[in-house]
């Protein structure tokens, strides 16, 4: 029984993080776990730079309406799941996630959620739990599944190492130099191919 692990920005869609740093004109909003490996650290970066500017969940949901996924994800996602079971893990939160999931046409996602005041504010963030990608991972092998993931960042690695086959796709040169052992693809027909390979 085979179940592939997907991330999701980067890979899917386009960074959330980083469509929203040039709608709003705030260049450091554009660090994600492609730079930063410390996810919390990254976050509580993120949290304090949208309460300096004013800025909270409403304006990040109307920048988050305007993505669509990258060309030609949706076909990939599609025929993937006409072979095999898949799972979106990502680290995004389930109120910036839902309008992309709709586009993807409702796969399965495993997130995290943030904390909301009344007014918008961005006041936290809820992980699902500790390393969520590895974790979730090393679970579903705990159940009889064997995973192949793919991923494009430091918060991927886990993920993409303890699984039967992973692959890095649309990576960064210096994530690819650090781990030349595992294939890297650029195109989903290529990365739709190694998986098939792999099931």
């Amino acid at each position: 029984m085979n179940i592939v692990c997907l991330d999701m920005e980067g890979v899917l869609v386009p960074e959330i993080w980083i469509a929203f740093a040039e709608a709003s004109g705030i260049p450091e909003l554009k660090r994600t776990t492609r730079d930063e490996p410390d996810y919390n650290k990254l976050m509580d970066f993120r949290l304090n730079i949208l309460k300096e500017h004013g800025l909270g969940l409403k304006e990040i949901q109307a920048v988050i309406a305007k993505i669509d996924p990258l060309p030609g994800a949706k076909e990939f996602l599609d025929e993937l799941r006409s072979v095999t079971q898949v799972i979106i893990l990502s680290d995004t939160f389930e109120q910036f996630a839902q309008p992309l999931m709709k586009k993807l046409g409702w796969p399965t996602l495993f997130c995290n959620s943030l904390e909301v005041a009344p007014d918008g504010t961005i006041t936290g963030f809820r992980m699902r739990c500790e390393q969520s990608k590895l974790t979730t991972v090393k679970a579903l092998q705990s159940i009889g599944f064997e995973t192949i993931a793919a991923g494009d960042s430091f918060n991927d690695l886990g993920m993409i190492q303890a699984s039967k086959a992973g692959f890095l796709f649309k990576s960064t040169e210096q994530i690819k130099a650090d781990h030349p052992e595992l294939p890297a693809y650029e195109e989903f027909g290529d990365l739709l191919r190694a998986i098939k390979a792999a099931l």
